[in-house]
């Protein structure tokens, strides 16, 4: 961590400055996720500095790109900034992600600030299953990574309208439907794999990555211990919630007893997301610009920053 400055909950939060609390405590409802005790103190300590620097590097941005178009002769510039938030499953990437935006929105108003999520560009399942490797999604070999980078490089180069594919968590696969991107001042990325480059990649050719169009980037980490924990105690909560509902593709898991579901989301996490923390998403986290770092009930107690 030698190239990082590390604050404690406490020193962080007086880097808030005057950055007002715009976000109400039923907005943050909203926006919470499954399983996450988020409060408005923590937006106070650890959101609201964040936003203040992140504020800071927009600014800059703007500057940057002002800069270019008088050495361009007053060509316009169309390139948005761009955030990446990585991280396990489980570890509430979402939530950060939907915090963020909803912050930036209303305290810059005037910029458009959009979110999507690299789920959308998993490959379906009957691909995952054509090629034997359904047991492994989420793992790099499962995303279209020729979409995903031509969809954030389309976005980054200003193309006014741009769309993702939109994955559904109820079904576990890709819809038909179709998030539109629609000229964003501001682009939130969030997903397993944002942080990642060829290093991810052995043996297969791709010549950029998402993380080449990063204008900042947060991982958001925790140990292992407590992602596991986190998983199962989520995995049992869906399985009275979401796993019932019509047409979800873990329906079958109604109908295990609580011991066999915390045994079978136990077995999940140590084959599967536990594994691919370890393997692919954890070797990411020292290429992210700040570090969010969890405790118990999802509390953030230290924020790190890349010098």
């Amino acid at each position: 961590m030698s190239t990082y400055l590390t604050f404690s909950r406490k020193e962080w939060a007086e880097l808030r400055n005057s950055t007002p609390l715009t976000l109400s405590e039923q907005e943050l409802t909203s926006l919470r996720g499954i399983n996450e005790n988020i409060n408005i103190m923590e937006v106070e300590e650890i959101y609201l500095p964040l936003i203040r620097l992140l504020q800071l590097h927009i600014e800059s941005h703007k500057e940057k790109n002002i800069i270019l178009e008088n050495f361009l002769l007053n060509n316009t510039i169309n390139s948005p900034f761009i955030i990446g938030i990585a991280g396990s499953v489980a570890v509430g990437k979402s939530t950060t992600a939907r915090i963020i935006q909803t912050l930036l929105r209303q305290l810059i108003p005037n910029l458009s600030t959009q979110l999507v999520t690299t789920d959308g560009f998993l490959y379906p399942n009957q691909v995952l299953i054509d090629k034997g490797i359904m047991h492994k999604k989420g793992f790099p070999e499962s995303y279209d990574m020729k979409s995903l980078v031509s969809f954030v490089a389309d976005v980054k180069m200003g193309k006014r309208s741009v769309e993702a594919p939109i994955y559904s968590h109820l079904t576990y696969d890709i819809t038909d439907e179709k998030k539109i991107i629609s000229n964003p001042d501001i682009l939130i990325i969030e997903g397993l794999n944002v942080l990642q480059n060829n290093y991810d990649y052995p043996g297969q050719q791709h010549n950029q990555f998402v993380s080449d169009f990063l204008d900042f980037s947060i991982y958001v980490d925790a140990t292992q211990e407590q992602l596991k924990l986190w998983y199962t105690e989520r995995f049992l909560k869906l399985r009275t919630s979401a796993f019932r509902q019509k047409g979800a593709y873990f329906s079958h898991y109604t109908e295990l007893s609580i011991d066999k579901s915390k045994e079978k989301a136990e077995h999940i996490w140590d084959t599967i997301n536990g594994l691919n923390l370890r393997e692919n998403i954890l070797p990411t986290k020292m290429r992210a610009s700040l570090i969010l770092s969890k405790t118990k009930n999802h509390s953030i107690n230290q924020v790190s920053i890349k010098k």
